[in-house]
């Protein structure tokens, strides 16, 4: 007996709120992963296809908003988002656009294991992480052999990039080249590093374990995490994503992570405004959102609760959401890794 595809389930339940499927087709609510709600599965299914409409013919998608362009860092997120589905590179009803967006991103990938196009050469590594990220999950998907062998390479090639550009503190920062370290980009790497380990690609050890203490030497005593080891004041959107990063390290029963996860609670409400000018919303929760996940239980499922109804009320008319001022590919790919990590599509946010 196979298992039910998620992104099946979404389709039958999307068709059926239509009225394109009789009642008796309908998947009922206890087969839904655990809070999700149909409710939920409409929002998530306007936002993918806002997503496939706004694809380039190259694969890749536009900012839709500001901060620059970025294409690698924005195509890698969109995918992810369209994997979080249940669709691959070759199943699903988003394969194409994520075959596209693979094709797209192997392009970007240099003789020196650098994705990124000429556009983003100041500020790469950003891309270059979520990239990893993107690859890691569809090099186990895709069924060709030979993309399938170019993937891995170009992985393989990448993951020695971010090794060799790792600072002396343990961190990174917005380039290859630069011997620094900011927490953001920092955040980036190791996820993409962890999927890329969960995919078979080699990672050294003593590379986890420099950004590990690099997170422990950010700390300041209220439990929040610093812009950089020398920065002084504690920010909330980092310190939610050196959360999801210690347990990306496999550092689960991390005192740290546990302290800076009540510095969240303490600093971050779910109910603040969603897109105020140049704010970090969306960054903030796509990291609290992992946290939250992986503690489970009560925690996640008031926390999920909340976000859901908070995001319903962001949800443009055309599906997507404007994310951070930095554009609506951007939001609606955040939005949509949020509400679909109950369907474990991704196995780099699971624990």
């Amino acid at each position: 007996m196979t298992a039910e595809h998620p992104c099946l389930k979404h389709l039958v339940l999307a068709l059926l709120l239509c009225g394109a499927l009789p009642k008796s087709v309908s998947a009922e609510p206890g087969r839904l992963p655990e809070h999700v709600t149909p409710e939920i599965v409409r929002m998530i299914e306007r936002g993918a296809q806002y997503l496939t409409r706004t694809q380039n013919p190259d694969g890749s998608w536009n900012n839709q908003g500001g901060y620059g362009r970025y294409p690698t860092a924005m195509t890698a997120l969109a995918g992810t988002g369209l994997l979080a589905t249940g669709s691959t590179p070759t199943r699903g009803p988003y394969a194409k656009s994520i075959s596209k967006a693979t094709d797209f991103l192997l392009r970007t990938g240099q003789r020196s294991g650098l994705f990124a196009t000429a556009a983003e050469q100041g500020r790469s590594l950003h891309g270059h992480g979520f990239t990893l990220l993107f690859l890691a999950e569809t090099y186990g998907m895709e069924g060709n052999v030979a993309r399938q062998k170019r993937i891995h390479d170009l992985l393989a090639r990448g993951v020695r990039l971010t090794e060799r550009s790792q600072s002396r503190a343990g961190g990174w920062l917005y380039t290859p080249n630069q011997d620094g370290d900011e927490g953001s980009v920092t955040v980036t790497q190791i996820q993409g590093l962890r999927a890329c380990q969960n995919s078979g690609i080699r990672v050294n050890a003593s590379t986890i374990r420099r950004a590990v203490r690099y997170i422990e030497l950010s700390a300041n005593p209220d439990g929040g995490i610093r812009y950089s080891i020398g920065s002084g004041s504690s920010r909330p959107p980092l310190t939610a994503a050196a959360v999801a990063t210690l347990y990306n390290a496999g550092e689960y029963d991390s005192p740290l992570a546990l302290k800076c996860l009540r510095y969240c609670d303490r600093t971050i409400s779910v109910h603040s405004e969603i897109n105020r000018s140049w704010g970090h919303y969306f960054y903030t929760h796509l990291y609290l959102a992992q946290a939250k996940y992986q503690r489970g239980k009560k925690e996640w499922a008031d926390y999920y609760r909340t976000i859901s109804r908070r995001l319903k009320s962001a949800q443009a008319s055309d599906g997507s959401w404007m994310g951070d001022q930095v554009g609506t590919t951007y939001g609606t790919a955040i939005a949509l890794i949020i509400l679909q990590l109950p369907y474990k599509s991704v196995p780099a946010y699971q624990r």
